[in-house]
Formats: C-alpha cells, structure tokens, sequence
C-alpha cells in the first residue's frame, strides 16, 4: 500500500484541502478531468490510514457503476477497502433493501425492473383497465412516475391531484400497476429510493 505521504505529495494546494478537511462536509466544485475522483480516493485513504477509521464506516456515492468500479480499483491499489461502500445510489438503496426486505413487505431476493419492463407492466395495467387512448396512457406513464418521483402511493397521488384531467384513470392504472409489482416481487427504480 502506498503512505500518506506520498499520495499528498501527487496533490496540489487546492486538492490538498478538501482531503485534510475530514470535520463535516467539503463541496470540491471542479472540471472533468481536474482529479475529482483523486481528491476523494486520497480523502478515503487518508481517512482509512490516517485517522484509522474502519473502512466499514466509509460510504462513497458516485454517479455510475463505471465511476464506482474506477473508484474501488484506484481505493484498493492504495488502501485496504475491505467492507467499504463503494456504489452507486442505487445499488446501495438495493443493498440495504436486501438487507430489510421484510421492513417494506418485500422478499430479500425481489427483481428490479428495468425502465422497459416498467413502461410494458404500465401498457398492461392500463389494458387490463379497458383503456386504449394513447394519449391516456402516455399521460399515466408520467404520472406514475411524477407519484414515484414525490414518494406517493395511488391513493394519495388522487387527492393531491384531484384537479387533473384523467385522475381518476391514471390512479386505477398506477393501482393496478403497484399491484403487479407485489405479485412479482419486484421494483422499479424509483421505489428503489422511497423504500
């Protein structure tokens, strides 16, 4: 493993702040390409070594599943990051859904729908309503994932919207919708989030 001292030594003044500042949150506003994923690699591991925190207690959110596994690989070719959170905010919701399945009403080993198999379960749910407007289901589409996007379920998306054109037939579809996902066990992303 590389020392402390020689991963400052690869840093300028600028990243050297924000990986010395361990006390509370820093915001590093930077470019692409301008070392981002350094400063946070080199505050991981310096936070691991230097101030032997466990790498259990580290949790690091990244945008992509490609940044995440270019962060593990840079952390691990520096540190021991045994027992880090190296993810996306996704995959670390999935985690700890997997971990509390039985909390939310869910079996620990649910599917996860992509956003094609969502759009195919919405066209059905609102086939199985005798519905055939395009222009409803389109509207259904967006507001499903408007009621996922504000964390409501069926009943409270109506009420909050009850002034909306087709609420009502929106509401029986995303009903319909939410009941499909229990059958099957499943999630869309969004209720990766809210759950």
């Amino acid at each position: 493993m590389i020392q402390i001292e020689e991963i400052l030594r690869q840093l300028n003044e600028e990243q050297i702040e924000p990986v010395l500042q361990t006390d509370g949150p820093v915001l590093v506003l930077a470019g692409a390409g301008s070392g981002k994923t350094r400063v946070l690699t080199s505050r991981i591991a310096y936070i691991i070594e230097h101030l032997k925190m466990p790498a259990s207690a580290i949790l690091a959110i990244t945008f992509t599943n490609k940044a995440a596994n270019e962060m593990k690989e840079r952390l691990e070719r520096i540190v021991d990051i045994s027992g880090a959170w190296v993810c996306t905010i996704h995959s670390m919701c999935v985690r700890i859904l997997r971990m509390y399945a039985e909390e939310v009403g869910i079996s620990a080993n649910f599917s996860i729908y992509s956003e094609t198999e969502r759009a195919n379960i919405i066209k059905k749910s609102f086939q199985e309503c005798d519905y055939e407007d395009e222009k409803l289901l389109k509207s259904a589409k967006y507001h499903i994932g408007n009621a996922k996007m504000l964390g409501y379920e069926p009943e409270r998306y109506a009420l909050e919207f009850a002034g909306e054109s087709d609420i009502e037939a929106v509401t029986k579809v995303y009903t319909r919708y939410q009941k499909h996902l229990k059958e099957n066990n499943a999630l869309d992303f969004d209720d990766l989030l809210n759950e």
